[in-house]
């Protein structure tokens, strides 16, 4: 690509097309979404929106010891109390006495006043003077992050001094902490601070000030209570002390995508119009390249999103003190960016008309948003969320530490994939493929057919599909999790197992099938058997080549599964390891070869040679997965 070039592209396209809209449209397009950008961040600094505002109708006297309360509170409306029980008001108050209207909304309105009267009565007693007296007990629960690590077998060493994990029996930390199987004596504050530690967790039950310390296991508590609060610390009487909900976090989330969903449809709207009427004929014959063309069109766009998310995580940084800098948040977005961009470009090149691109344009909106929204939703809650590159934007916005593997494993995924998109939509920027009305499915098989020459190519597709397949599993993974709570472990783990083998199914055989569809390889079973051979060979090198980098990255999850996968393999013969090592080969390369070789007779032979492969894909797994975790 020549920048000149891709530039001046770039330039003809913000003053010619502009993705077919008008200036009038744009200016309110862009008005309305600098008001978005503007008042979120402002209902984000308030702290929420009172969406119950009024919503219980209370029926009291100011006379009553109870109007204090239930005016002080948004959710009651207060009412005269003589009005009709039931239809005009949902609780009557007199004196103190209360009767709820004999209706569902009736005892939420009694329970919801129970709770209002608890609150009232704290802040009355918070603006007593003598705070001892109003409040005995007080409760200050302190955060301390956990980090799991595996220890000797022979139960040695010392425990933690913060309330972290210890590896072994040892005297107790200066806070009362313990290590493994050991014991703790009390802090140098003079308060209690004995502590047993549990075998195997190092856990510590009492700090130098008597407050909570951490449970030696599980997730990074630390980082999910800074992310919900603001701090590492909670304290108030013991009513006052529940967990929050991440509104801040699923603010953050939507305001950084919904840019995007506007920005694309105007994007899908200028590649398209290259193809309808043949418009596209004059770029295609000047001497500039197909990516010349590409990029400076993409240009403008990608700088539009980019400039709507810089000024979105300005403002939000500028009314949060105690928020970060925004560089991580900023380069993580560009990942986010491009891969809208670049499925919208590969769905305006497989669709046939406007109406079409609708409905591609709206699935990619769901799909995507679902992908990089849903997950940092509980960006305060589960380390899952890391799947989607919003995960870095919200805690880069909140202050929190990033590490760098961290930011990869979100961010790597979707430019692999949105670099992917621009290649298969590429193959497609010609005369000969543009400006042909052909199906979606056609259009799909068009564009992987085109990079395929020889057999040895499928295995090259394959692996350059892998990027793909990995943003395609996280957000499997991801979308099965909230359901996955309340099932038994065997049904939640064969759904997740059957949606990843299904995903890698399709990537092995969709570019095979491609080649038999465009006559690439003859149809014989010698000629399936090789094609599915080399696919499975493709799959098999590319995935152990990413287990390879995550290992070499310092993943803590892929080590910890490493090391339980070797575990029922330690002492064993070399031969039988080599032999359980290819296991995935030979597993890759059967599955390949049976949706190869049902291929061959069309549609249906496909659908029943896939069906099988998968099958045989998911009881592997299962067994494995069964014995081994």
């Amino acid at each position: 690509m020549r920048p000149r070039k891709v530039l001046r592209i770039g330039r003809w396209e913000v003053t010619k097309n502009a993705g077919g809209i008008d200036r009038k449209t744009a200016a309110v397009v862009a008005a309305a979404l600098l008001v978005l950008g503007a008042a979120v961040p402002l209902v984000l600094a308030q702290g929420g929106v009172t969406l119950d505002e009024g919503f219980y109708r209370v029926g009291v006297e100011e006379e009553s010891p109870l109007y204090p309360v239930v005016e002080s509170d948004p959710t009651f409306a207060v009412r005269d109390s003589d009005a009709e029980l039931g239809s005009e008001i949902d609780l009557r108050i007199v004196g103190s006495q209360v009767v709820a209207s004999d209706s569902q909304k009736g005892a939420s309105a009694l329970s919801e006043l129970r709770s209002s009267v608890d609150s009232y009565n704290d802040r009355v007693m918070a603006d007593e003077p003598n705070q001892t007296a109003a409040f005995p007990v007080t409760v200050t629960v302190t955060y301390a992050e956990r980090n799991l690590t595996i220890g000797p077998a022979d139960g040695t060493g010392d425990g933690g001094t913060d309330g972290t994990t210890g590896d072994g029996t040892g005297d107790g930390g200066t806070d009362g902490t313990t290590g493994d199987n050991g014991t703790g004596d009390g802090g140098t504050d003079g308060t209690t601070g004995d502590g047993t530690g549990d075998g195997g967790d190092g856990t510590g039950d009492r700090d130098t000030d008597g407050t909570t310390g951490d449970s030696g296991a599980g997730g990074d508590v630390g980082s999910i209570a800074r992310g919900l609060t603001g701090s590492d610390e909670m304290s108030g009487t013991p009513s006052e002390i529940s967990p929050p909900f991440p509104f801040q976090s699923l603010i953050l989330a939507f305001l950084f995508i919904i840019p995007l969903n506007f920005v694309i449809q105007a994007y899908g709207s200028t590649m398209l119009s290259e193809r309808l009427n043949r418009r596209g004929e004059l770029m295609l014959v000047t001497p500039v390249s197909r990516w010349d063309i590409i990029a400076g069109k993409t240009l403008p766009y990608f700088l539009g999103a980019m400039a709507f998310e810089g000024a979105i995580a300005g403002a939000v940084i500028a009314l949060e003190p105690g928020s970060g800098s925004g560089a991580y948040a900023m380069l993580a977005v560009v990942p986010l960016v491009l891969l809208f961009l670049s499925a919208t470009f590969l769905g305006a090149m497989f669709a046939r008309s406007f109406k079409e691109l609708t409905f591609v344009t709206v699935t990619i909106t769901v799909g995507l948003t679902a992908y990089a929204f849903v997950p940092a939703i509980f960006t305060d809650v589960t380390p899952i969320a890391l799947v989607s590159p919003l995960t870095v934007v919200v805690r880069d916005i909140q202050g929190v530490a990033i590490a760098p593997l961290e930011a990869a494993i979100s961010t790597l995924p979707p430019l692999f994939t949105a670099t992917l998109f621009f290649v298969l939509g590429a193959g497609l920027y010609r005369e000969e493929d543009m400006f042909t009305q052909r199906s979606i499915p056609l259009k799909v098989l068009d564009s992987l057919a085109g990079r395929i020459r020889r057999r040895r190519s499928v295995a090259l597709m394959v692996v350059l599909l892998m990027p793909l397949v990995v943003l395609a599993e996280l957000v499997a993974v991801a979308a099965i999790y909230p359901i996955s709570l309340g099932l038994p472990r065997p049904l939640w783990l064969g759904l997740i197992l059957l949606a990843i083998v299904t995903i890698e199914e399709l990537a092995k055989s969709l570019p095979a099938y491609a080649g038999f569809v465009h006559s690439r390889y003859d149809r014989t079973v010698r000629s399936a058997l090789v094609v599915g051979a080399l696919a499975g060979l493709g799959f098999f090198v590319a995935e152990k080549g990413l287990l390879v980098v995550q290992l070499l990255g310092g993943l803590p999850e892929v080590q910890q599964a490493a090391v339980v996968s070797a575990g029922p393999t330690a002492g064993i013969d070399p031969l039988v390891g080599l032999g359980l090592l290819l296991a995935p080969l030979a597993l890759h390369v059967v599955t390949a070869a049976t949706s190869a070789v049902g291929m061959r007779s069309g549609r249906q032979g496909y659908a029943i040679g896939l069906t099988a492969a998968i099958a045989i894909h998911f009881a592997y797994n299962y067994a494995v997965v069964m014995l081994v975790v």
